[in-house]
């Protein structure tokens, strides 16, 4: 449906003309594609209540066994309360899929027979204290026995849910610098309990997101916090045997996990929260809940507040006042704010603009920014909302974010830096922005030069009404660009032509960022053609009619057994069509990496179009050689003949396969060449440096 700020009429009027234009140009169906997009939202798909265990006696024993060489440790403390032992243990089976885990159950003492009980269960290695040590040493002790590489503590009253093992592992995978990793902690009816804790100056905490929902926005995205509780607590085992554990101090409960968490800070490591590991805390079974108990374990909470605050009083001194803002004290290891929008959600796996968008959240990452990332239409398409609020991200959306104007009027202030990317989603948003955002430097990313791209298919094309959209394309973008602080284009050929159409603008050069894999095998060991593109930008389709009709004909005549495998999501009728006859249709394809390691040449037989184009970046990155148009490598730094062969007419163009297919010393050279041009001006490092130069920010020493 349009957002609440915008009827259908309105949507329809300001889309008119480009609506007719897709008509025209695309057809009836793309257009029906396009606009139930572009007015219809898919929401945040909330899931119920979480999945909990209820059996009843006989509890029968749970098996654990696992492989005698486990990654993971996970230690799980107890003193009594077998029921919810055994039901923490039957959770815990139902993920041994998410990785190799031993368990390591340490009972403290308990009296209900529980190691009795617990020492049929097979794969439980089963510790017993002869007398009650408490929290902190028994954790200690389970950790001592451990064999893993990472310890997992997790209390006796929690059911762990799927996935949340697999998405605390993966943080030390993708953040070396975690020293300790949490869980989302959440109540058995589905509320939030904790999402990360926060401190105050004078040492007391507050569990960030208490009693919420916790699928709103701000509690949904992996961060740095002040600690983590140490009910569902991962720590690097190393690291922990370092710092010599949990503190005796804190003895026998209480206060153990911050300061742990301030050690760990201590040594340079980060302390993060991990929203997509879900765990669900019934809370207080064994010490309750009344911290202001003057009898019992609890009251040890109260007596502990003060030996971390006598601790660790320097460095709370910085933390600010309890009646602070909680959401600048939940971010106060955030130097920068960046707030990114897109037309849509990214879709790294779907498009090369979108995996242009995640290496530049990473980037900026990298420049110490927060990244917080909407789509015009507030879309929450899974599984990407979830792939980017694991690395940090976080997403607005639907239902909780009513619209993107809603929020700048609220948080507008607080962001550094606003990039719009793309003419649609900064028309949409670029006079909210201006109001709201007053501290901010605005960007406009043109991903490529909508009306450049637009010109050439009425120049191909011969059509006067499409040359009249592109103009009225060259005035909206034209318009935004004015109204930024800087405008970035993806190829120095885009930067030449604003130069001549608006000299007034700042226009900075950030391009396409890759990955580079190099090739997975040698010429010999390969065959077949191979296509990527999205089917929702018109060029491919149209690249692809062409090379079907009037070049492979060509190329089969000299190559009878070549085949040209075409990949990309939604390919259109007059796409499918071409199936057949030495061509393969394989749509989407979720990881197309065996494709560039198998096949022989990529083909980019592009007639129109603007911009740096990602099938040939890809395919480069990936070792493989690219026969292309001459707009297909425009602006990419590449040499006809040393890192791609370039062809303009369908003989020239079969000519150039039919020769790369045969001879592998060209193959090699272009291979090599390709990987060259890849690293010099498309990796990461090239585009740090060029955001580092937009951004007017200091380069930092190696």
């Amino acid at each position: 449906m349009p957002t609440s700020d915008q009827s259908f009429f309105t949507v329809a009027l300001r889309y008119l003309p480009r609506a007719i234009h897709v008509l025209r140009t695309e057809g009836g169906g793309v257009l029906l594609r396009k606009l139930k997009r572009r007015l219809h939202t898919t929401p945040l798909a909330i899931e119920g209540p979480p999945r909990l265990l209820a059996f009843s006696e006989p509890l029968a024993p749970v098996d654990l066994r696992g492989e005698e060489q486990p990654r993971i440790s996970v230690v799980v403390p107890v003193h009594d309360q077998f029921a919810y032992t055994h039901h923490c243990l039957a959770a815990l089976a139902l993920t041994q899929n998410e990785a190799t885990f031993e368990v390591i159950l340490v009972d403290d003492a308990s009296t209900d027979g529980t190691s009795e009980r617990l020492a049929h269960y097979p794969g439980v290695r089963l510790i017993r204290n002869d007398e009650n040590l408490g929290f902190v040493g028994t954790c200690n002790r389970g950790a001592e026995a451990a064999r893993g590489e990472i310890l997992v503590f997790l209390n006796n009253d929690t059911q762990v849910q799927s996935g949340w093992l697999e998405s605390l592992i993966r943080t030390f995978e993708d953040f070396p610098n975690a020293g300790i990793v949490g869980s989302r902690l959440v109540y058995p009816d589905g509320r939030l309990q904790e999402a990360g804790g926060i401190l105050f100056e004078d040492g007391s905490a507050w569990n960030y997101g208490h009693l919420d929902d916790p699928n709103r926005p701000e509690y949904s995205y992996l961060r740095a916090v002040d600690y983590c509780s140490g009910a569902a607590l991962a720590i690097r085992a190393d690291l922990f045997r370092q710092l010599g554990g949990f503190d005796p101090a804190f003895a026998p409960a209480y206060y153990e996990d911050t300061d742990l968490a301030f050690r760990v800070r201590a040594t340079g490591h980060v302390v993060y929260y991990q929203p997509l590991s879900h765990v669900v805390h019934f809370e207080g079974i064994t010490a309750g809940r009344d911290a202001d108990a003057e009898t019992g374990l609890k009251r040890f909470q109260r007596l502990h507040a003060e030996t971390f605050r006598e601790r660790w009083g320097a460095v709370l001194a910085t933390f600010g006042p309890r009646d602070q803002d909680i959401d600048r004290a939940r971010e106060r290891q955030v130097a920068r704010r960046a707030l990114i929008v897109d037309n849509y959600m990214v879709t790294p796996d779907r498009e090369s603009g979108s995996l242009r968008m995640l290496n530049l959240f990473r980037i900026l990452q990298g420049l110490g920014y927060k990244v917080t990332f909407a789509a015009a239409n507030l879309e929450a398409p899974q599984p990407y909302v979830s792939d980017l609020q694991r690395i940090g991200i976080e997403v607005l959306y639907r239902p909780y974010i009513r619209s993107i104007a809603r929020h700048l009027a609220r948080y507008g202030r607080d962001y550094d830096l606003v990039l719009l990317s793309r003419a649609d989603a900064a028309a949409q948003t670029m006079k909210a922005v201006r109001r709201h955002c007053t501290a901010a430097r605005i960007l406009f990313d043109t991903v490529d030069l909508h009306f450049l791209r637009e010109r050439r298919l009425a120049e191909l094309k011969g059509d006067r009404a499409t040359h009249l959209v592109a103009e009225m394309r060259k005035r909206q973008e034209l318009d935004l660009m004015r109204q930024a602080d800087l405008t970035l284009v993806v190829s120095e050929t885009e930067r030449a032509l604003l130069a001549e159409e608006a000299p007034d603008v700042e226009v900075r050069l950030v391009s396409n960022i890759h990955r580079i894999f190099g090739s997975a095998k040698p010429p010999e060991q390969r065959r077949d053609l191979l296509f990527i593109g999205a089917f929702a930008h018109p060029p491919n389709s149209d690249a692809v009619i062409y090379f079907c009709k009037e070049i492979l004909p060509l190329v089969r005549a000299e190559l009878p057994d070549a085949r040209l495998k075409i990949i990309g999501t939604d390919p259109p009728p007059e796409v499918v069509e071409c199936a057949g006859q030495g061509v393969e249709i394989l749509g989407y394809v979720p990881d197309v990496t065996d494709y560039l390691a198998d096949c022989r040449i990529s083909v980019a037989p592009l007639r129109y179009g603007a911009g740096v184009k990602g099938k040939v970046n890809q395919s480069l990155a990936h070792g493989l050689p690219v026969v292309a148009t001459s707009i297909a490598a425009e602006g990419m730094h590449l040499r006809d003949g040393d890192s791609i062969l370039i062809a303009d007419t369908p003989v020239d163009f079969a000519n150039a396969v039919v020769q790369l297919y045969r001879d592998d010393a060209l193959w090699t050279r272009l291979s090599d060449g390709g990987l060259e041009v890849m690293e010099r001006h498309f990796g990461f490092a090239a585009a740090e440096r060029a955001l580092r130069s937009a951004l007017g920010l200091e380069e930092t020493n190696p």
